[in-house]
C-alpha cells in the first residue's frame, strides 16, 4: 500500500511506475482526488462534531424554559454530524479501495514486460555435451526418482511422487538451505499453510494474479503460493523491535499454485506443478537499509546455488513482471540443457513498506515514533532446483553425479538407473 504524503508530494513518481510497469497512470489521479475528498469530509465531520461538543455545554447551562427548543436543535446537529461521519467513512474506504489497487513503486527496474529484463552478470558455463542429453523427467523416471503417473493417478495433472533417493536429494537440499539461511543469523520456520484472507490481501496476492492461488471457499481461508505470505503475517499489527538491525526469519513450508492460464506450457516433469516445497528467506527491515538486505539475499541465494553446482543467470526484472508488492526483483536463473536456456530458480524481491502498510508492521525510529518496516522477500531452495541439478549433472550411462554438498544428505555419490 503506498504512502499517502508519497503520492501527494511525489505524484509524476508514480503515474511514472504505472507506466514502467504497464498499469494504468490515471489510478494515481483518482486516489489523489480521492485522498483529496476523504480530507475535506474529515474537516467537515470533525467540525461538526466541535460544533456538537459546544452546543452541548449551552444546552447544559440553559434555563429551563429556553432547554426544550435547544434540544431541538440539537437533534438536528445529531443528525448532521451522523451523515457526516457515514460520508467521511466512505471517503476513507474508497481511498482504501484505491490504495490497495495499485502497485508499489518500482525502484530502479528496467521498463517493459517479461522479456525486457537486464542480465546482471552469468556464473558458470552451460556444459557441452558429447552425447544426447536426458530431460530431468526422463531421468528422474530412469533413476527412481520421480513418479509422475502415479501423482497424476491420485491427485490429477502437475502432481507427483518424489521416491527414494528423489526424496532425499529434496530433503538434503532444503536441509542445507535451512543450515545457511541459521548460519546468517535468519530464524528457521514451519509456518502454516492456509492463510486468512487479510493476511492475503496485505501481502499484495489478491490483485491480478489472484487466479494463481487456492482458495477453501467454506473455511474462506486460502493455501499459501510462498511462505513469504504466511511470515509477512507475522508481525501483523505489531511494532516490532530494529535496534539491533533487521529480523529475519526463513519458513520451510510446501507451497500451491493453480498455474491457472498456463495450460500447455511447461507441462511436462516438474518444472511448473500444483505442489512443492521451498525454503523462503523474509526480513523485516528500516526503510533505508532495505537496498542492502536486497544485496544481501540476493548473494545467499548465489552461495546456495554455488553448492549444488549448476551454471546460471542474474536478471533485473523489468518493472512489468514485477509482482504487485515488489519495487525491485532479482531472479537467478539456471541453464537447462534439454531446454536450451535458462529457467528461473530464484526470485528476491524488496517490498519497501508496501506491505508493512497494509499489515500494519511498524517499529520505533531514534525518536521513538512508530515507523512503517520495510519487507524482502527470497527463495534459498526449491523442487524445480531438481530440474538443473539432473539434467547439468548426468553423465553418458544415464547416471547422475550427486553435488558434493548434497551428498552427505543423499548418502551417495552417483545416482544410478534402477533395474
Amino acid at each position: 500500500m503506498i504512502d499517502l504524503k508519497f503520492l501527494r508530494d511525489n505524484p509524476d513518481v508514480v503515474r511514472t511506475s504505472q507506466i514502467t510497469r504497464g498499469e494504468d497512470p490515471a489510478l494515481v489521479d483518482e486516489l489523489i482526488s480521492a485522498d483529496e475528498a476523504r480530507r475535506q469530509a474529515i474537516q467537515v465531520a470533525d467540525e461538526l462534531r466541535s460544533e456538537q461538543k459546544a452546543f452541548g455545554k449551552k444546552i447544559g447551562q440553559a434555563s429551563p424554559e429556553d432547554r426544550p427548543a435547544l434540544l431541538e436543535g440539537s437533534n438536528e446537529l445529531k443528525a448532521k454530524v451522523k451523515e457526516a461521519e457515514a460520508a467521511q467513512e466512505a471517503a476513507e474506504q474508497r481511498v482504501h479501495d484505491l490504495q490497495m489497487k495499485l502497485s508499489n513503486v518500482v525502484e530502479g527496474a528496467p521498463a517493459g514486460g517479461e522479456e525486457d529484463f537486464v542480465v546482471l552478470e552469468h556464473v558458470g558455463e552451460p556444459r557441452t555435451f558429447d552425447f544426447e542429453p536426458k530431460d530431468h523427467l526422463e531421468l528422474g523416471e530412469s533413476l527412481g526418482l520421480i513418479d509422475m503417473k502415479r501423482g497424476t493417478k491420485v491427485s490429477g495433472a502437475r502432481f507427483y511422487y518424489l521416491t527414494g533417493d528423489g526424496a532425499m536429494l529434496q530433503l538434503g537440499m532444503l536441509t542445507l538451505a535451512a543450515q545457511k539461511a541459521t548460519a546468517a543469523g535468519f530464524t528457521m520456520m514451519i509456518p502454516p499453510v492456509l492463510v486468512r484472507p487479510e493476511i492475503m490481501a496485505g501481502t499484495g496476492f489478491l490483485g491480478d494474479h489472484s487466479e494463481e492461488i487456492y482458495y477453501l471457499e467454506r473455511d474462506d481461508m486460502y493455501l499459501v503460493g510462498t511462505s513469504e505470505v504466511a511470515l509477512a503475517g507475522y508481525h501483523k499489527d505489531e511494532i516490532i523491535d530494529l535496534d539491533n538491525g533487521p529480523v529475519k526469519y526463513a519458513g520451510w513450508s510446501s507451497c500451491f499454485r493453480r498455474e491457472a492460464g498456463s495450460y500447455g506450457k511447461d507441462t511436462r516433469g516438474i518444472l511448473r506443478v500444483h505442489q512443492f516445497d521451498k525454503v523462503e528467506m523474509f526480513v523485516y527491515c528500516k526503510p533505508e537499509e532495505a537496498e542492502e538486505q536486497h544485496r544481501k539475499l540476493l548473494q545467499m541465494e548465489k552461495d546456495m546455488l554455488a553448492a549444488v553446482e549448476v551454471p546460471y543467470r542474474v536478471i533485473d526484472v523489468a518493472g512489468g513482471d514485477l509482482g504487485a508488492s515488489a519495487a525491485r526483483k532479482f531472479d537467478t536463473e539456471a541453464w537447462v540443457p534439454t531446454q536450451g536456456t535458462y529457467r528461473e530458480l530464484t526470485s528476491t524481491s524488496n517490498c519497501t513498506t508496501f506491505q508493512g502498510r497494509r499489515l500494519q508492521t511498524r517499529y520505533r525510529d531514534d525518536k521513538g515514533k512508530p515507523q512503517t518496516v520495510a519487507t524482502l522477500n527470497g527463495t534459498l531452495a526449491t523442487t524445480r532446483w531438481l530440474v538443473a541439478i539432473l539434467e547439468n549433472n548426468q553423465q553418458a550411462d544415464g547416471s547422475v553425479i550427486v553435488p558434493e554438498a548434497l551428498r552427505p544428505f543423499v548418502g551417495k555419490d552417483v545416482l544410478t538407473p534402477v533395474k
